[in-house]
């Protein structure tokens, strides 16, 4: 084990062994959040703008925060939605596009009904009524992102994606759009409203990193044992060579 090479393996393990060590601790220092969400922070309403931005992703701490937001209903936008569960009663949704500023719409969930017939009185409703000024209080949620739609009926939406709802709405020509929708507080006249419960809070603590970390950490011992195993080998195997020649010797 002496040898040379093998001195020169150890130095290499010793070098694999240190980036892996580092990468341990990189992981473990991920692994505990800094500086974690105040408990309650997302009851806080906040204004949209100071959230989010046209098309960013919503990062995983402000997922169900509760914003407010101003704009226009876009006329013809207001859509149905199926496969929406309130309190494990499935039904539908109705959504519409809210202009919060002149070339930015964000997806906006406005209440909840038991059957399409409903849902689509109120969409019909809302769509009459569209282009005056509203308020918006609810929760931001992320997109839960595009399906291709059943065959029996093509025009049906199941998710409340907004890339699929973008290539429904009308003037979207140079438009930024939010990733994330709102689900609205309040349903208007002949919905429900939407039950959304805070989310649970978020432990300081992420697990999956600790998982990485402590691979890492395998890896390293990992390293130490393959060398140690192929040198054993290489010098057993000279052993047997030697006792071989040996025995041939004295025969």
């Amino acid at each position: 084990m002496l040898r040379g090479r093998w001195i020169g393996m150890l130095l290499l393990c010793l070098l694999v062994a240190g980036v892996f060590a580092w990468l341990g601790q990189w992981q473990l220092g991920r692994a505990i959040a800094s500086d974690p969400p105040v408990p309650g922070a997302t009851e806080k309403v906040l204004p949209l703008s100071d959230v989010l931005s046209p098309g960013e992703y919503l990062p995983e701490p402000q997922v169900g925060q509760r914003v407010s937001t101003e704009g226009t209903w876009v006329g013809g936008d207001f859509l149905v939605v199926s496969q929406r569960f309130n309190d494990d009663v499935e039904g539908f949704w109705v959504t519409g596009q809210l202009r919060v500023a002149e070339r930015a719409s964000i997806a906006v969930a406005l209440g909840w009904a038991p059957d399409r017939e409903s849902a689509d009185a109120a969409a019909s409703a809302l769509n009459a009524d569209a282009g005056t000024e509203t308020a918006v209080t609810g929760r931001i949620i992320s997109d839960e992102g595009a399906v291709v739609p059943p065959r029996a009926d093509p025009a049906r939406l199941d998710r409340m994606s907004t890339a699929m709802l973008l290539g429904r709405w009308h003037d979207v020509e140079q438009l930024d759009v939010y990733r994330p929708y709102l689900a609205a507080t309040e349903a208007p006249e002949g919905l429900v409203d939407i039950s959304s419960p805070a989310p649970d809070e978020s432990s300081p603590v992420n697990w999956l990193n600790i998982f990485y970390a402590a691979e890492w950490a395998i890896f390293a011992g990992f390293a130490f044992y393959l060398w140690y195993r192929l040198a054993k080998d290489a010098w057993e195997r000279e052993v047997e060579e030697f006792d071989d020649a040996a025995g041939a010797a004295s025969a």
